[in-house]
This record gives C-alpha cells, structure tokens and sequence, in this order.
C-alpha cells in the first residue's frame, strides 16, 4: 500500500501559515477567524486543522464544538552552564543554540545570535551567580529561548549600583537604555535592542517582572508575583519574521554617527504604588540620564494626570537647559497634555532693566 500523499496548493499554505502564526492568541476561535479571513467555510478550515494535528504541528483539546488548539513542541533542548572565567558566549551559541536555528533565513539567525549572546554574556559577566539554565523549544511559528541564572537579581544589582529606592526604579532606568553597570566592557545596549528585535521578551527577577511585547513598542508592564531567585529571561521570536537586525537598530540611531541617541521613557514606571504624578523629585526619577540621548520620547500611556511641578520639570527647565534634545510626549490624554502645553508657555519672568545688571 503507498502512502498517501496531501497535496497542498499555494493557498492552502496561506492558509496554515495563517493558523500557525495567530494559534497563540486565538486558540479558541481559530477556525472561524481563519474562515472569515480567507472567505472559506469552517469546513475547509477543519480539514487543514486536521492535517496540522496529523503532521503534529497542533495539539487539539476538547469537544468538537468547544475544541480548541496549541501548537506543539517540534523541538525541546535543555542545558547547563557554570558561570565563571572560562564561560563563553559564543561557545554556547555554538554548540546549544547555533544547530536549533541554522535552517531559519539569515536575519532570523542574525537576531538569535545577538539576543542570545548579549543575554548570555550579561549572565557571565553581571550576575555573580555560580549557574545558568538554557531551554530551547521550537514550534511551527516560534521559537523561544529561556535563560536562568542563580545569581543576586538583575534589578537588585542596579538598584544597589545606582543607589535606587525601589526595584521598579531599576526598571525604569533599564527601559532607558544605555545602562550598565561595568562601563568598561559593556555599553548598556543589549537589553535594549534585544527587547526590540525579539516578538517577546520577559524578565523575571526578584519580586519585580518586566515584559515587552512587539506591537506596543513603548509598552512595558510592571508586576508583583511570588519572588524569584536570580534572573530569568524569556525570548520569543517567529520563525517567519521579516525584522532585520539593520531595521531595528536603525530605527534608534544616528544616521550621521550611528550613535544610539533616541530613546522612549514609560512614565508610569515613575509611579510608585497609587501615587500621583505631581512633583519635581518624581519628574527627576523620570528625567535621569536622558541627557544620553538625541530624543527622547515620553511615553505617558497609563498616566491619567500630572502635577504642574511634575510637567513643568519636565518641558520647561529640562527643556530649556538642553535645547538641543528632541522631547516628543505620545499617548498623552486630554488633562496631561493641557499641563504639559501649559508647561511649554511658561516663561521666567524679565528682571526690570534697572535690576537686570544686579
């Protein structure tokens, strides 16, 4: 008996690259978003869902009327490293990380290598632990990457470092960019960039848990679960994406210098607990180290309404006394941007002529 052989055209492969890449958030109405988004019926849906589980690509789960789906694992890797002179970033890469990602297009390898080598490196270099767990699994759409140290927290070592008060101001200052602390071997650059390459990138560390999703570029969420120890990092990254490492680094450079100059502040981080953003020291937190940069972008998504100190900090001393860094508020509401237009229109006073010279 010969095997049967499904023949799939062009558009059946749309369709199941389709079902592939929207599985994750759509688990449970896949078929008819599918049939909606093609103008098929759930029938012909079905029948490529059927084909996916056979090939075991997807996992189905309940009933037929209330079924949903999950991808699959295609691939799952585990292994340790002992973190200490001798452990190096591009021998894991080479032998742990390198073979899962080599049949992928070259800028989807080119993403991994710097995300996963930067991450490693800072687990080697900055976080005094002794071990560090990577995991590898690889589904039909994504691939995602997991690293865990045992050392002292990446946020507790730059709130310790930079003399903060809290570990959420850590994260703030992390968001920034251009943050490290070892100067002299790294440039504060890589979690950065690595969170804006990838489609998904977590931290977890401590009793603090940092997250940045691809499509809300300048949305970063701030949470309190149970505490962990050390650091653990989350990537996830499509198999089919079309992001280059060049796009995205380009995005925040110079043309001229190829510096890294713009950057986009979450104000909201400022906020500690329920407080409101009403004055100078807070606007201060908001304002530290931005002088790093070109531009700066503040984002005030989250931030129902500002103090007249808080703005005027912000978009009239700041402002005035570095003229030539682009400030550029987004996602402000109604009451924010009246206190930060009012900020802008304020203008010290002119001494007499008389007093002028005093």
């Amino acid at each position: 008996m010969f095997p049967v052989v499904v023949r799939i055209r062009a558009r059946g492969e749309d369709v199941r690259k389709f079902i592939v890449e929207n599985l994750d958030k759509h688990s449970g109405d896949i078929a008819s978003l599918t049939a909606d988004q093609f103008s098929i019926t759930r029938q012909a849906v079905n029948k490529h869902l059927q084909n996916l589980t056979l090939e075991g690509a997807l996992a189905p789960s309940g009933k037929t009327r209330n079924r949903t789906y999950k991808l699959c694992s295609q691939l799952e890797y585990r292994s340790e490293y002992a973190l200490g002179q001798g452990t190096n970033e591009d021998l894991a890469w080479n032998k742990s990380v390198e073979p899962f990602v080599s049949s992928f297009p070259e800028n989807i390898k080119d993403i991994w290598h710097y995300c996963f080598t930067e991450m490693f490196n800072n687990a080697v270099d900055h976080s005094g632990g002794t071990n560090t767990i990577l995991q590898i699994t690889k589904t039909a759409a994504n691939t995602q990457i997991l690293l865990a140290d045992d050392g002292i927290g990446i946020f507790k070592k730059i709130q310790t470092a930079m003399n903060l008060t809290d570990e959420r101001h850590a994260i703030l200052e992390l968001c920034k960019g251009k943050l490290t602390t070892d100067p002299q071997k790294h440039t504060g650059q890589g979690i950065f960039f690595t969170s804006r390459l990838l489609d998904s990138f977590d931290i977890f560390s401590g009793g603090v848990y940092f997250s940045h999703v691809l499509g809300d570029e300048e949305d970063w969420i701030v949470e309190r679960p149970q505490s962990h120890a050390g650091t653990t990092i989350y990537m996830k990254l499509n198999n089919h994406t079309s992001r280059t490492c060049k796009k995205v680094f380009d995005h925040y450079s110079d043309e001229e210098d190829l510096g890294f100059i713009k950057t986009v502040v979450p104000v909201r981080l400022a906020q500690y607990g329920n407080e409101k953003l009403i004055s100078r020291s807070q606007a201060k937190r908001v304002l530290a180290r931005v002088e790093l940069f070109k531009c700066v972008v503040f984002n005030f998504e989250g931030v129902p309404t500002i103090g007249q100190a808080f703005a005027d900090e912000i978009f009239r001393v700041f402002a005035n006394s570095h003229p030539t860094i682009e400030i550029v508020p987004m996602k402000v509401n109604s009451d924010v941007k009246r206190m930060i237009e009012s900020a802008k229109l304020e203008r010290p006073a002119e001494l007499p002529t008389n007093l002028a010279s005093l």
